[in-house]
């Protein structure tokens, strides 16, 4: 007798996509395990696992939306924009669907972004990434047949980009019953077609008025949407203090961000500290910093 047979017959008969009677799910097998060693685990964004859902978190005005069509790019064209290093994937495809940003604004993105490419690379990036605005719609991924559009489009693509998130459900941000079953859902369209979901999203106030929008508790709503992936970047624009030690004055100050990862499960990540610095048409580029070491001088005081 098979252990856990109803247990097996009952998750089966969960997957619409088999037919009835027949069995695609099975439990791990414990000593194949042991036998022989398993792939090696295939990245597709730096510490992130292909087929896994992740999250890009940082405030407004910041550039995720430019960080996120710039790292579909380096993924499809191998463009290191970012100083990511190379990619691990080959012939990878992306479809970006922005529900924020309207057409010319996209276009102006593009046509920045591509004074970085080579002409080969252009090419790529055409053929490979699906872009489209969604301005004017409201998807919904609580609703099947949006759950359905987004599966098959994830169908045909490697990496699945949603901007913002809020912009795809209808539901409560600071539910946890409510955002788990955003998650889920999410966790089911990579599970169905092995392509990687990742979520544009906000930080929460709190987070931006102590400047600790680089932490893992800084996402906006329901701290289940950052419990529930495995993976979560960020993109915190420069504080003053930091100004401060890299001798940068105030009005160049909002032209740097920093990048990086605020939860990485399966890979040491990405270093600590990655500067960007906003170029022409708003591009992202690695920037070198150095701290002032030199420790402050105290005043003299007035001789008496």
């Amino acid at each position: 007798m098979i252990a856990g047979k109803d247990f097996i017959q009952f998750i089966n008969r969960l997957d619409p996509n088999l037919r009835e009677g027949a069995f695609a799910h099975w439990p791990m097998s414990i000593h194949g395990s042991f036998d022989e060693k398993p792939p090696a685990l295939k990245f597709l964004l730096p510490g992130m696992i292909s087929g896994s859902v992740g999250a890009l978190v940082a405030p407004g005005g910041a550039g995720k939306s430019m960080l996120a069509l710039q790292m579909a790019t380096w993924l499809v064209t191998g463009a290191d924009t970012l100083g990511l290093g190379p990619v691990t994937v080959t012939n990878a495809a992306v479809a970006y669907l922005t529900a924020e940003d309207p057409l010319l604004v996209l276009a102006h993105r593009l046509h920045a972004l591509g004074q970085q490419l080579s002409t080969r690379q252009r090419e790529l990036l055409a053929e490979n990434l699906f872009l489209m605005p969604l301005e004017g719609f409201r998807p919904n991924i609580r609703c099947n047949s949006w759950l359905s559009a987004l599966e098959s489009l994830a169908g045909e693509s490697d990496l699945l980009i949603l901007d913002t998130l809020r912009r795809f459900h209808d539901a409560d941000e600071n539910s946890s019953s409510e955002m788990s079953e955003i998650i889920s859902r999410l966790e089911a369209i990579t599970a169905r077609t092995g392509c990687s979901v990742l979520f544009i999203h906000h930080v929460n106030k709190g987070s931006t008025q102590t400047f600790g929008t680089d932490q893992q508790q800084a996402i906006r709503g329901s701290s289940v949407l950052s419990d529930n992936v495995r993976w979560q970047a960020y993109l915190a624009p420069m504080t003053g203090k930091e100004a401060e030690s890299f001798r940068i004055n105030e009005q160049n100050r909002t032209k740097y961000v920093r990048f990086g990862l605020s939860k990485c499960n399966y890979s040491a990540g990405l270093p600590s500290e990655n500067w960007l610095i906003r170029s022409e048409g708003g591009v992202l580029l690695p920037t070198a910093l150095h701290r002032n070491t030199v420790p402050m001088r105290s005043p003299r005081r007035a001789s008496i």
